[in-house]
């Protein structure tokens, strides 16, 4: 079950409030000074990765990777929280300039879940002292994220006693962020006893750092191709000091990593938004604003302001959790991911609506956004990739806990809903019954070998476990009389109402769509596929968008 964020403020990891404000302080500094917008513009049109500009924002005047680095090997030593705030706003300034430096962190990654402690004082204390850029190298051609499918190789070398004293790596890697500027990469090459994370140096005989990419988006970043042919590596730059234990370490990864990249996908989205509410307020038409007309902001603006809050709530809760020392959150991760950068891939897709031909126009940013955004559902796990761990481990944990783990938050909704009503907390607790009922029906059918049907759950998981998420967020803030409650409040009935119309569509879909015997269908899922609670949930819905709408642009 999440932890209460409020009740364990206190014991989680990182920094403190106004530890890390000063931190993205600094990055607004950093914002003028070298990465204004035309700056911005200029390396996304030359396809330039800024080296000397990643470099001296880790240099010691800056120093911006020492926040992710821990304290005894010469960092910050800030959390997941932490880590999640200053990607999301380097990502608001260039997501391609986001991913270099989050390249820098995914890199280090292996090293601190992994390395010994002599491995972590060498090379984390190399990242803390802004020597090093650092590349992540396991992605491949061939396998993509079916990390068990690599086929880069590390043969043992041995000495004349038998005793093994480094290793041979053969393979190519492909689609490396960082990867044609970096000093050093973690690469996972398949070991005797099975997959193993090794440090390779820019230098090493045989080690081949590729031209970068061309690509649709992100420009501002580097994307090579790496090459290792017969690279000896030494046995101290086997991370852990024991081979075979890479694919348990990347996934240790992916529950950290994932956040990043929702983090990521929320920056650029709200990037985007901000964009179209300034030009909103500023564009006349037929005699009035852009921002007066429902045809706009309930379309173009509303409903990503919602997914984009709802999406922080979920990923600020799951980071909380890293922060409380928890740590197999892969799956919450997935969603985090898959849910936060749909969302930003969407709202970024809308902003070139709302600025109709100046969409189209490189100044106003927002086709850059999008070509940018884009990347987001694809790297560490494309959507699909993340629907199918979604389904996959939501459905066992249900069948497993007979029903306990939605079932127990529905009744967190229900107790909600009888304390403060406003929220809407009664149709995420239909929400969750609807979805238990219909995880087992497919459990009992046998329908879950077929990919659409699960993908149709994750999807229901995504959102109702979102939307729960955001009604936690509503009622701290209630509690704190935080002057963001009103909104927050709105926000949760109306994606109350995205949540329940969800739920009914994808759950006739499987029911209906599977083809089974009307008589196969429990009377209680029949149901509860008869609109009645969506049509509920959508009482008072536009008067809601109204509310919002007068929030995000000032009409009140």
């Amino acid at each position: 079950m999440p932890i209460d964020i409020a009740d364990t403020q206190q014991d989680l990891a990182g920094l403190d409030l106004e530890s890390r404000q000063i931190v993205l302080d600094t990055l607004g500094l950093v914002r003028k000074r070298l990465l204004p917008k035309e700056k911005i513009l200029e390396l996304d049109k030359k396809e330039e990765f800024p080296e000397d500009i990643i470099r001296e924002m880790m240099g010691p005047d800056i120093g911006l990777q020492l926040l992710f680095v821990p304290e005894e090997y010469g960092g910050m030593g800030g959390g997941a929280r932490d880590s999640c705030a200053l990607t999301g706003e380097l990502a608001r300034i260039c997501l391609g300039v986001a991913t270099a430096f989050f390249a820098i962190q995914l890199g280090a990654d292996p090293i601190m879940f992994a390395g010994t402690e002599e491995q972590k004082q060498k090379w984390l204390g190399k990242i803390a002292k802004g020597d090093d850029l650092v590349a992540y190298a396991v992605t491949e051609a061939e396998a993509g994220s079916n990390l068990a499918a690599l086929k880069t190789k590390a043969e043992p070398v041995r000495s004349d006693d038998g005793q093994i004293t480094g290793y041979v790596i053969n393979g190519t890697k492909q689609f490396i962020s960082n990867g044609g500027y970096a000093d050093f990469v973690t690469v996972l090459a398949r070991a005797e006893e099975g997959p193993t994370f090794f440090i390779v140096e820019k230098g090493m005989e045989g080690f081949h750092q590729g031209k970068g990419e061309g690509k649709h988006g992100i420009r501002a970043s580097n994307t090579s191709p790496l090459t290792f042919t017969d690279v000896f590596v030494p046995v101290e730059n086997m991370l852990g000091g024991v081979p075979g234990n890479g694919l348990k370490q990347a996934n240790l990864v992916f529950g950290h990593t994932r956040l990043m990249v929702a983090a990521m996908g929320l920056g650029a989205g709200n990037a985007a938004l901000d964009i179209v509410i300034d030009y909103a307020k500023k564009r006349v038409q037929f005699g009035s604003p852009l921002s007066e007309k429902q045809g706009y902001t309930h379309k173009l603006v509303v409903p990503h302001a919602v997914h984009l809050e709802a999406a922080t709530a979920y990923m600020d809760e799951q980071a909380a959790r890293l922060d409380a020392g928890e740590k197999d959150l892969q799956v919450e991760g997935s969603i985090a991911k898959y849910f936060a950068t749909e969302a930003g891939n969407k709202a970024s897709d809308d902003a070139i609506q709302a600025l109709g031909g100046y969409g189209y126009i490189a100044e106003y940013e927002v086709e850059k956004i999008k070509r940018d955004v884009k990347i987001t559902c694809i790297y560490e796990g494309t959507s699909e990739i993340q629907q199918n761990i979604i389904s996959t481990f939501k459905w066992r944990t249900t069948v497993k806990s007979k029903g306990a783990y939605y079932g127990t938050m529905a009744q967190e909704m229900e107790a909600l809903h009888a304390s403060v009503p406003e929220l809407n907390a009664a149709t995420y607790a239909w929400a969750a019954k609807a979805l238990n009922e219909t995880i087992m029906f497919v459990h009992d059918h046998r329908l879950t070998k077929q990919q659409y049907i699960m993908f149709c759950l994750a999807d229901m998981m995504s959102y109702v476990e979102v939307g729960i998420s955001l009604a936690r967020k509503a009622k701290r803030l209630l509690q704190d009389s935080s002057s963001q409650a009103k909104k927050i409040v709105i926000m949760s009935r109306i994606f109350a109402s995205e949540v329940a119309e969800l739920v009914v569509r994808n759950t006739i879909k499987i029911v209906k769509g599977s083809g089974l015997a009307d008589e196969k269908i429990p009377a209680s899922l029949k149901k509860k596929i008869d609109c009645s609670e969506f049509a509920a949930s959508c009482s008072r819905l536009i008067q809601d968008m109204d509310a919002v709408a007068d929030i995000l642009f000032g009409r009140e």
